[in-house]
């Protein structure tokens, strides 16, 4: 299948909606075992075991997005863990075009949260059996928890009212067409989307290390493989491609 017919496989894909599930990436995992098609969506209007990354809870109250598609790796891919940075900066771009023209920029933070003014809008969770890779998204569009230990927003509270299912299908349309830049042209132009939609160069960080190891440091950007670089207090740069990162 080319490119194109990938992408307009994506765009004509069923979307099932149910009322209510454990959560969308752990039924989609099963879909994907069963033999589902690449771009098929799973959108649930509650959940009850909601996951983020790390086995972390997700609040899943009624009037937020929780939605999980699935893409079929093929040969010459981009590495898998890449579609992470794919979408992100598809997801961006579908909250870029709900906020309105006076609210704070929604910014990604690596590797795909979403934030508005330092408060957490969105995540997204991927996770892969064989060829099969599952983007679970999770949007605060109409409500955000309370109590967390960082800040948490949600788009009703910036000012713009959408609908579950019509923000989906902004995200839909965004995913696809950003699945088919990155097979076409490779992790290049969806790095440089990406950078010109994150907090910007010298944020100070803080990233948790597997290991229970923890650095403070300043954003320095991505590099070709799209792994975070973060300069420290000493002048060095550290690489980093897997941990929890917290802006300070």
């Amino acid at each position: 299948m080319d490119d194109d017919s990938r992408q307009s496989a994506v765009l004509t894909a069923v979307i099932q909606n149910v009322a209510e599930t454990g959560s969308t990436n752990a039924d989609m995992l099963a879909m994907a075992a069963a033999g589902a098609a690449e771009g098929v969506w799973l959108r649930a209007e509650r959940q009850t075991a909601g996951r983020g990354r790390h086995g972390r809870d997700w609040a899943s109250p009624l009037g937020n997005l929780y939605a999980s598609t699935l893409v079929r790796l093929a040969p010459g891919d981009p590495p898998a863990a890449t579609l992470a940075l794919v979408a992100a900066v598809a997801l961006h771009q579908s909250v870029a075009g709900c906020l309105p023209a006076d609210a704070p920029p929604a910014q990604i933070k690596w590797p795909n949260d979403l934030l508005i003014a330092g408060a957490k809008l969105a995540g997204i969770l991927l996770e892969r059996a064989g060829d099969a890779v599952v983007i679970g998204i999770g949007v605060n569009l109409a409500q955000c928890p309370n109590g967390l230990a960082r800040p948490a927003t949600s788009l009703a509270a910036q000012g713009a009212c959408v609908a579950p299912e019509d923000f989906l299908e902004m995200v839909r349309e965004e995913l696809a067409a950003g699945i088919a830049r990155w097979r076409r042209d490779g992790l290049a132009p969806v790095r440089d989307r990406w950078l010109a939609a994150a907090h910007p160069a010298g944020t100070a960080l803080s990233v948790h290390l597997p290991g229970d190891v923890s650095l403070e440091g300043w954003f320095r950007g991505l590099d070709a493989s799209g792994a975070l670089i973060l300069r420290l207090a000493d002048g060095a740069t550290r690489v980093i491609h897997a941990g929890d990162v917290f802006m300070l």
